[in-house]
């Protein structure tokens, strides 16, 4: 579950780490009262859940409340779009806060290292960049220093680390001090992304977030009730979103045909399939296990939610999943939703002859022996 940047910066405020001032407004009033109680000089920063926000004009600098108050009221409503979500999100509130002058810039993080079986702590001198950029530009200039899972982190390994990310020495006090903070708020708060980028070097000599990112892991909230009040489901696709509130595994890709699957393994080799014929996956739903026609009838809906769906892809594999039923899901959609787009299924396994059956009755669909097949026809009549 990812963070609004107010909500992580007011995490990390609990554990002693400096953050600018600055308050939440969803309308040009509030914002107005905010900047002026800042002295004017602020920066406003749209509320929403997605990458490159600056880039669509979601962040802004201003000298005086007026102005600040005028763009707030400009923003709120608008949606945004970027290169990583072409389907925009829109904007529901604004953080007003202070600006503050930076000598210097550098990147800080603390998330899991999945492959090693450890947190890890990451550090770069080069920060205000994506830290996949400087992986690619400059890989020398991240430091990693990985937290043992039974003893922690020394403080001798976070001075040394950060001393091999070449942070100034009269920043590295402040520096470790901070990460030991962010590893504290990292393990309590069950997050598995807390970033700081950039983490500003202040000409009077202070090191401030300026600005925050914290996910926390969604099967820990039963521990931490207070994290599952923050969710703002309209600040996150829309779609999925909904996929969530259905409890369905749906994930938005961008592109035209859509995918329906039962299981991780499978939707991943129909996207590489449909890839491989020359098309771009929108959107996939996984089924899960014994999936009703209830339930396949709801993901064929997910799916067609996306404007930009040309085609639909179901491919099941009949395990415990049972191809009849799949089959009246498929037809129980078709009588409740009006599709115009080509649907493409492929039925393999438990009860599969049975769904075939059922299904050849529609002539709104065309079916497919194999995983290879169905994506070639899918990718054709689509496009």
């Amino acid at each position: 579950m990812k963070l609004h940047e107010y909500q992580s910066k007011e995490l990390l405020t609990r554990y002693g780490v400096a953050v600018p001032k600055g308050e939440v407004a969803d309308n040009p009033a509030d914002a107005l009262r905010i900047a002026e109680s800042l002295g004017g000089k602020v920066v406003v920063k749209a509320q929403v859940l997605m990458g490159g926000r600056g880039k669509a004009g979601g962040v802004k600098l201003f000298d005086n409340a007026q102005e600040a108050s005028t763009f707030t009221g400009e923003l709120i409503g608008k949606r945004l779009v970027s290169i990583q979500n072409p389907a925009g999100m829109v904007v529901e509130k604004v953080l007003v806060g202070e600006l503050i002058d930076i000598a210097e810039e550098y990147y800080l993080s603390v998330l899991t290292d999945r492959a090693a079986g450890k947190n890890v702590i990451m550090i770069s001198k080069e920060g205000g960049m994506e830290i996949e950029e400087v992986a690619e530009e400059h890989p020398d200039a991240i430091v990693r220093l990985h937290v043992d899972p039974a003893w922690g982190v020394a403080d001798f390994e976070i001075r040394e680390a950060v001393a091999a990310a070449k942070i100034p020495a009269p920043a590295q006090r402040q520096m470790v001090g901070m990460i030991k903070s962010l590893v504290k708020a990292y393990e309590e708060s069950d997050a598995d992304l807390i970033e700081i980028n950039p983490c500003a070097w202040t000409p009077d000599g202070k090191l401030i977030a300026a600005d925050a990112k914290v996910s926390i892991d969604e099967n820990a909230l039963y521990r931490h009730r207070g994290y599952d009040d923050t969710k703002d489901d309209s600040a996150e696709d829309p779609i999925e979103a909904e996929a969530s509130r259905r409890g369905i595994a749906y994930v938005r890709l961008g592109g035209e045909i859509g995918i329906i699957g039962n299981g991780a393994g499978l939707v991943m080799c129909s996207l590489d399939e449909v890839n491989a014929a020359g098309g771009k996956p929108a959107n996939f739903c996984d089924v899960g296990g014994g999936a009703s026609a209830e339930r396949v009838t709801q993901c064929v809906e997910l799916i067609l939610m996306d404007e930009n769906v040309k085609g639909l892809l179901i491919n099941i594999f009949g395990g415990i999943t049972r191809g009849d039923l799949v089959a009246q899901g498929i037809l129980a959609a078709f009588d409740a939703i009006d599709i115009k787009i080509p649907v493409v299924v492929r039925l393999d396994g438990t009860a599969a002859e049975e769904g075939l059956e059922l299904l050849k009755g529609s002539d709104k669909l065309v079916g497919a022996a194999t995983m290879q097949e169905a994506a070639q026809k899918i990718v054709q009549l689509a496009y």
